[in-house]
């Protein structure tokens, strides 16, 4: 299967060793189990997410976020500065949880009932800096 084929997912059938050694392992299914929509796709546009977590600190994906020249200046990534100005108000996350979980996720009833309060006083940027420290961290096993 080549990159770029329709239907194909490149982020499953890129075990090259040059991507490997620049990106990480590559993304297997298992890491998206609780994804829902799946966001795979077909072609690889920019650095690959998928093992970003824990790469760099909450201080650089902040900065980078905030606009993303001040650490990258070739970059040309927009920059998102209402993130920090945008508060989470948590009104809707347990119901969020509670839809997930109706699709497989296993949130418990304590997540959905600390929901509201595990967000509060955070901002968008506080939540996009920790889901970027999420990913590429459930895989266990490296091959």
């Amino acid at each position: 299967i080549r990159e770029g084929c329709v239907g194909c997912h490149s982020q499953m059938i890129r075990p090259f060793r040059a991507e490997t050694e620049r990106y990480g392992h590559y993304s297997v299914a298992g890491e998206s189990v609780w994804d829902h929509p799946f966001l795979w796709g077909s072609k690889r546009t920019g650095p690959d997410l998928a093992r970003v977590g824990g790469r760099y600190s909450d201080d650089w994906h902040r900065a980078h976020l905030y606009n993303p020249r001040n650490v990258v200046p070739e970059s040309i990534m927009p920059a998102y500065p209402w993130l920090v100005e945008n508060k989470l108000d948590g009104k809707d996350t347990a119901a969020k949880l509670k839809a997930m979980r109706t699709l497989g996720v296993p949130y418990t009833d304590a997540d959905i009932a600390g929901a509201q309060a595990a967000v509060a006083g955070k901002t968008e940027m506080d939540a996009m800096v920790a889901y970027l420290q999420s990913l590429g961290t459930a895989l266990k096993n490296k091959r």
